[in-house]
């Protein structure tokens, strides 16, 4: 059986509350909102595995985690996402981009791609910047609403976490939409939680 995996940061919950609370702003938005506890930033989508690999994936992600430090990710503005397409397909909390977070990114990617044990092949060429998908919009619905009726998302915020840990997380498909598992939790370096 093949597992749907990815790698991502979870948000502590007081941060994903306020990211949640958007939903109550724009109530004509034709779109499915996130799950309070689904809000997380995707570090490397790896797609399916067999059960097999998991463990190798797993041990990959532990060992750069052990090699980077802790970091700050600082959410600077809700928006609708990618920017400049249109439609717009999500509304995005967009963060700074930081030094910390791209070589974490690319060590887990060219880790990945080196195991022999793992099948991910690609690395995303373009440049990082992290994001957290707060609604997927539906485009029919968007498409029939007037332009100029159409909700105006640009919000200013400021949000900031430590990130401690990544996780290694199944994603399974659901009817009511996805829900997600940690199967593995890391330790960044010298972090609080690499003590326990």
């Amino acid at each position: 059986m093949k597992r749907r995996i990815f790698i991502a940061i979870n948000l502590p919950e007081n941060i994903k509350k306020k990211l949640a609370d958007f939903q109550d702003k724009w109530p004509e938005l034709p779109a499915r909102w996130t799950k309070q506890e689904n809000i997380h930033i995707t570090l490397v989508f790896i797609g399916y595995v067999k059960d097999e690999e998991i463990p190798e994936i797993c041990k990959v992600v532990k060992q750069v985690a052990s090699k980077n430090k802790p970091f700050l990710i600082n959410l600077t503005k809700v928006i609708y996402g990618p920017p400049k397409k249109m439609p717009p397909r999500m509304v995005w909390a967009e963060g700074e981009k930081s030094k910390e977070l791209a070589n974490l990114k690319t060590n887990l990617e060219n880790s990945l791609i080196n195991s022999k044990n793992v099948g991910y092949q690609k690395a995303e060429a373009r440049a990082f910047s992290p994001h957290i998908t707060l609604a997927r919009i539906r485009s029919l619905e968007w498409r029939q609403i007037e332009p100029e009726e159409r909700p105006e998302i640009k919000e200013d915020i400021s949000l900031n976490f430590e990130v401690e840990s990544i996780e290694v997380m199944e994603s399974q498909l659901k009817r009511g939409g996805a829900e997600y598992m940690v199967l593995e939790s890391a330790p960044l370096a010298d972090s609080k939680m690499s003590n326990f």
